[in-house]
């Protein structure tokens, strides 16, 4: 694992954390999401010892929690992140265990249902602009996205052209945008998706502001311009339609796709565990209630295999693949399925430094750095590893703002500052792959 900057003091090392919801129900009238978090409070704490850790497991396998950070049980160990959402009537045996193991803990957020109503208040107050003057510094559900896809298809057709490369498992469409100025040359091209986790807000909005940002500087930012002239982004804003519009109209923080499985009642599969690599192996549960639900099969979620479809059908011509998550500030590379260098590490390796180094110098905001499984942590059957395994040869995975104080809800306002520095990192990606390493 690589840190860009100077080393943490003890104290900010500490801030590996684990963010308990602790849900309260209260009954009455309508709230936002049917007020299932009505008394959610976000905890921080992280277990010091083997022991404490396996029993903080234990106890969490028990009460049935739900997992924000690490996405599995099995990845948590002394010193990790971990983020659970436990329903209310476990909220006082485990508050107990956290006493009686004397696990430190500091409750963050009191009520988290009082945080989303507040946040979707402030969404409800401001004016919704015409597409002519897009808000890229809040975040737009599904419909907005697609009419914003469909408005710039058509005041832009010399540099944008919109197409679908399938459906949804809801019957959705799954668009893309194909950006770059138009030429009858051979052009290698860059595939840019967000949103493969419904409730990662932030990237779906960094894919929307990149194709802002390289629209409005093309003409002014030599850097821009030849990334335009010389390649071609194909970027999916929102990979995981169904997931994302459900975590818009019914669940928050649902993760995974909305697919069903007649035999069993739980819904979805996690779609960056359900690419044909190393499938349902470390890292990916076969039990369809978790979250990291490989999937009956590799392939068996219509966005996943829609994708893979058009990679495998264009790979010739792809040299990079991005990918970009939340949260825990990162910058990824294979292999995630396995602790072994990739053969052209040095090319990679370099690329992610002046990256998160760029990203760095614009506010200051340190990203750790690396191959996925040392990184983070082992996880098999994603889109990353999948796609490199396919012959793209630069493919990385960000995982954007922040490390856990606001988790999945971002606020609205570090929007721009997070893809601002990402914008800056991502072109310095671009540049490198126009360079002649391989």
């Amino acid at each position: 694992m690589k840190f860009l900057g100077k080393p943490r003091s003890q104290a900010a090392a500490f801030l590996p954390l684990c963010l308990l919801f602790l849900k309260i129900l209260q009954p009455g009238h309508s709230h936002l999401y049917s007020n299932r978090y009505a008394g959610d409070k976000v905890i921080r704490l992280v277990p010091n010892t083997k022991e404490e850790a396996y029993t903080l497991k234990k106890i969490c396998h028990q009460l049935k929690v739900d997992l924000w950070q690490p996405s599995s049980l099995s990845y948590v160990s002394e010193g990790t992140v971990t983020d659970v959402h436990i329903p209310h009537n476990g909220s006082r045996a485990l508050l107990a265990f956290l006493e009686e193991a004397t696990i430190p803990y500091k409750i963050l957020i009191e009520d988290l249902q009082n945080t989303l109503e507040k946040e979707n208040s402030l969404q409800a107050q401001r004016n919704r602009r015409s597409l002519s003057e897009y808000n890229y510094e809040v975040y737009h559900s599904l419909e907005e996205i697609q009419n914003w896809m469909h408005h710039l298809n058509n005041t832009h057709s010399g540099l944008i052209h919109m197409f679908s490369i399938g459906k949804s498992y809801e019957g959705r469409s799954l668009f893309v945008l194909k950006l770059g100025r138009r030429s009858r040359a051979y052009k290698r091209a860059v595939w840019i998706d967000c949103g493969i986790h419904a409730r990662e807000w932030i990237g779906p909005a960094f894919c929307q502001w990149f194709v802002k940002e390289a629209l409005l500087t093309y003409r002014s930012d030599p850097t821009m311009r030849k990334m335009m002239n010389h390649l071609y982004f194909y970027i999916m804003p929102v990979l995981n339609v169904d997931g994302y519009h459900f975590s818009w109209t019914n669940d928050r923080f649902w993760r995974k796709t909305r697919s069903k499985r007649s035999k069993f009642p739980c819904r979805g599969v996690d779609a960056n565990r359900n690419w044909k690599v190393k499938w349902c192996d470390e890292g990916a549960s076969m039990h369809p209630c978790d979250d990291t639900y490989c999937g009956p099969f590799p392939e068996s979620e219509p966005e996943v295999k829609a994708v893979a479809n058009f990679l495998r059908k264009h790979k010739k011509h792809i040299r990079a693949y991005l990918s970009f998550h939340a949260y825990a500030q990162m910058l990824l590379y294979p292999y995630s399925y396995k602790y072994e260098a990739i053969p052209n590490f040095n090319c990679v390796e370099s690329a992610a430094y002046k990256a998160v180094s760029v990203l760095y110098s614009v506010y200051g905001v340190l990203y750790k750095y690396g191959p996925a499984s040392s990184t983070l942590y082992v996880s098999s059957g994603s889109s990353m590893d999948w796609a490199y395994k396919n012959g793209i040869p630069y493919t990385f995975a960000f995982e954007l703002r922040d490390t856990g104080h606001f988790g999945f809800l971002l606020p609205e306002m570090l929007i721009k500052p997070t893809c601002t520095e990402t914008m800056v990192a991502v072109k310095n990606i671009t540049l490198h792959l126009l360079k002649k390493c391989p």
